[in-house]
């Protein structure tokens, strides 16, 4: 019952009331964009949701305009502490999580949930193995189980896991558990970025490439 129709009143009721606050924060970040590099203020994200269906995720640009991808040995995107693609202004709203915050009008729309597992590429679906494509019978979410219990600090293979691990245990409950512990994370930024030591080297060669000659 819950999961069908609770979960859905449950999301309009706290993205409805966060809208207001929403909206200030994008409105003064917006601001700020504009002001480093005049880029676009958004990143439109495509992104695979419930069913294997793609839908774009709204976004707050934090990287430079027209920034490539960066690919992890496992097949996941690179996010380090020490992206050569990151603004100034997009490094302060990784940490902040404040990027996420136009996720809410996903959610409005329905594509996205308040709680559940965060949305992968479509090349990054294309990866995965065993029953990891459970975490496609459910909704993405603003936050989920292992956004706040590992994050990016988390192999890919290990947050898939924990994703599956939401999907078979779904409650109200769980939801509220996973959604208090959001605002430690993200306060205290636990996990936010991944292991240097996980880059291949590849990647960390494209890396060095982008940073160019250090001082």
């Amino acid at each position: 019952m819950y999961a069908r129709f609770g979960k859905r009143i449950c999301d309009l009721l706290v993205s409805i009331a966060a809208l207001p606050f929403v909206a200030v924060v994008v409105a003064v970040l917006a601001i700020a964009i504009k002001a480093e590099d005049a880029g676009p203020v958004f990143y439109n994200a495509p992104r695979v949701g419930r069913g294997g269906r793609e839908f774009i995720m709204f976004k707050l640009r934090s990287m430079k305009v027209n920034a490539p991808d960066l690919v992890m040995e496992d097949g996941s995107t690179y996010n380090g502490a020490d992206d050569p693609r990151m603004t100034r202004v997009g490094a302060f709203m990784r940490k902040t999580s404040l990027d996420e915050f136009p996720q809410f009008l996903n959610v409005l729309m329905g594509s996205m949930s308040v709680v559940g597992p965060r949305p992968d590429l479509r090349r990054e679906t294309e990866l995965y193995r065993g029953n990891e494509g459970r975490k496609l019978e459910v909704k993405p979410g603003i936050t989920g189980y292992a956004a706040v219990y590992g994050r990016n600090s988390l192999p890919w293979r290990e947050r898939l896991k924990l994703d599956v691990h939401y999907v078979e245990n779904l409650s109200f409950a769980l939801d509220l558990r996973i959604f208090l512990r959001t605002f430690t994370t993200v306060l205290r930024q636990e996990g936010v970025y991944v292991d240097e030591g996980a880059l291949g080297e590849a990647t960390a060669g494209q890396a060095d490439e982008m940073r160019g000659p250090r001082p």
